[in-house]
């Protein structure tokens, strides 16, 4: 009777999901299509892949908000542990522009060459130091948040952006020291001094994409960060802030001089200058320099922001 029933042949086990291979479950359309083809056609995407350019454009305008409510909350926080509070946002540069006044101004006699030198000097050490602020502040645009790009889903360019209207809200504050300075020394408000908001805009283009692309940089190496100061510095001393490089140009190489007068830093720290310095002619300008100032500003904004979307995923990743 055992031998029997074992000889008996077992029923097969009923097919389940888990049995039956994948490929058959697809619906009989789907059979043919790939797994990126099948995503397509049902709507998924890639978690936190890289919209396009148009589409990141209006994610980046739609968290415009945020980036300015970011900005300000920077600049409240920057020097909330210092006694001296937002003072600090006036007195660094003023603290900068007395310590290039006794060593280029007193021992160097740059003072006596120069026409109204301390307007002249604040005004560069002010416009300087935006532009060296900005580019300081995108280096730590990705790095120095990265617990909010792991944790939150945004345009990453939201960051350095952000930051860069930092920088412009700071400015904004000292321009009213610097309008004080100017004025001390007989240089009243004209109608030139309209031309601050043209050239502040500029400039504001021009850092914004310096800052996305140095976040972009150090976002993947952040030693670049260490080496940012020394390169900063050295282009101060090429941007005339402390000097008038109209004289020194005249001892230069043709080609050498075109440059130095083609450099941005010293466009718009030039321009703001001829709008607030009535001393300062338009003679000391470069040849075509709003042509060269817009230049600058619209290549740095449209380069720095598609070199920072096209690593939009990397991100807060590795």
């Amino acid at each position: 009777m055992s031998q029997t029933a074992a000889a008996r042949p077992t029923a097969a086990p009923p097919a389940t999901s888990a049995t039956i291979p994948a490929q058959s479950r697809r619906p009989s359309g789907d059979q043919a299509l790939s797994p990126a083809e099948l995503a397509a056609k049902y709507g998924l995407k890639v978690s936190g892949a890289r919209p396009s350019l148009g589409e990141y454009v209006r994610q980046l305008w739609a968290r415009r908000h945020f980036i300015t409510a970011f900005a300000t909350a920077k600049l409240t926080a920057q020097y909330s542990q210092a006694k001296l509070g937002q003072i600090w946002q006036l007195m660094t540069p003023l603290l900068n522009a007395a310590v290039y006044y006794f060593i280029f101004g007193i021992l160097m006699g740059n003072k006596s060459s120069t026409p109204d030198y301390i307007p002249w000097l604040v005004t560069g050490v002010f416009i300087w130091t935006f532009t060296a602020n900005s580019i300081m502040a995108g280096t730590r645009a990705i790095t120095g948040n990265i617990g909010l790009v792991r944790a939150l889903h945004f345009p990453r360019a939201s960051l350095p952006v952000s930051l860069a209207l930092q920088q412009l809200q700071q400015l904004l504050f000292s321009l009213a020291a610097l309008a004080i300075i100017i004025m001390s020394f007989g240089q009243l408000p004209g109608v030139s001094w309209l031309l601050l908001v043209p050239a502040l805009l500029l400039q504001s283009m021009f850092n914004t994409g310096l800052s996305l692309v140095m976040a972009r940089v150090t976002a993947k190496t952040p030693d670049i960060a260490q080496v940012m100061p020394f390169v900063l510095r050295t282009w101060m001393y090429m941007s005339g802030v402390m000097w008038n490089l109209t004289p020194q140009l005249k001892k230069l190489p043709h080609l050498v001089g075109d440059l130095l007068q083609l450099n941005p830093a010293a466009v718009y720290i030039d321009l703001v200058r001829f709008s607030m310095i009535g001393s300062f002619r338009a003679s000391q300008l470069p040849p075509h320099v709003w042509l060269v100032a817009g230049g600058w500003a619209f290549a740095a904004l449209a380069v720095g922001f598609v070199y920072f979307w096209k690593a939009e995923e990397q991100y807060g990743r590795g």
